[in-house]
C-alpha cells in the first residue's frame, strides 16, 4: 500500500485542548486516515513540516449522536475519525499552529 504523505494527514485539529498541548507540551493534533499507522504519521509529519518527531499517539474517536431535533425520530450522527497527537523535539514547532504574536 503506497500512499502519498499528503493523503495520510487530513487536517489539523484546533481546539482549546490542542492549543494547551501545543503551548505547554510541544504536542500537535491532526486528523489522519483510518488506516494510518504511527510510522506513517511520523514519516508524513517529518517530511511535510521538516521537523523531528519524538512520539506519536493515535486515538480512534468514536461516532457520536448529536441532539435530537423537534421530532424525536430525527437523529443526527457525527462520524468517527482517527486522530494523532504528535510530540516534537525540544525547540521545534509547526507554523500552522502559531497564532498572533
Amino acid at each position: 500500500m503506497t500512499t502519498n504523505y499528503y493523503e495520510v494527514i487530513r487536517r489539523p485539529i484546533i481546539t482549546e485542548k490542542s492549543n494547551y498541548l501545543t503551548g505547554k507540551l510541544q504536542q500537535y493534533v491532526f486528523e489522519v486516515r483510518r488506516d494510518a499507522t504511527r510510522t506513517m504519521v511520523k514519516n508524513a509529519i517529518e517530511t511535510i513540516f521538516d521537523v523531528n518527531v519524538v512520539r506519536v499517539n493515535i486515538i480512534n474517536v468514536p461516532a457520536k449522536r448529536s441532539r435530537r431535533a423537534r421530532s424525536r425520530r430525527l437523529l443526527v450522527r457525527r462520524p468517527g475519525y482517527k486522530k494523532a497527537i504528535v510530540t516534537l523535539a525540544e525547540g521545534e514547532s509547526i507554523d500552522i499552529f502559531e497564532g498572533v504574536r
